[in-house]
């Protein structure tokens, strides 16, 4: 239900992860090519997921436990993908092509687990409201 606060974070993680990645690069490249997202395969596998898991906690939202775990997941999604962009900006050993500037898109990851925290915070709210309500009767 689109009424629901938690549906609105949902949302605007399902956007940060799902059309935001399009518009900003990861980094710029010392010879100023600008990458984005799509020029790793895993990147994109991962920002798929992660924009799915939005989606889909998006739909079960009769289904609060369900969109509860969805969340969770996609909060590990997001903290693989900032783990790999940070190993990737380190630049390993041996490796020839370097980062000279960091893009926002590498922090997308960020804002996207922020929403989606939001999120089941709010999930959480709902969930002991409905508990409590059964209690009473």
């Amino acid at each position: 239900m689109i009424q629901r606060i938690q549906t609105v974070y949902l949302i605007l993680a399902f956007l940060v992860t799902g059309v935001l990645p399009f518009v900003f690069p990861l980094w710029t490249m010392n010879n100023g090519t600008k990458e984005l997202f799509m020029s790793n395969q895993l990147y994109s596998v991962l920002f798929g997921l992660s924009t799915s898991l939005s989606l889909l906690s998006i739909l079960f939202y009769k289904k609060r436990q369900n969109q509860f775990v969805l969340g969770r997941l996609n909060i590990i999604l997001n903290l693989i993908l900032l783990g790999l962009f940070v190993y990737r900006s380190l630049n390993l050993s041996g490796e020839t092509i370097t980062v000279s500037e960091k893009g926002i898109g590498m922090f997308l990851p960020i804002i996207a687990i922020v929403f989606v925290v939001l999120a089941n915070k709010a999930i959480q709210k709902d969930e002991n409201l409905v508990k409590s309500v059964d209690r009473l009767r």
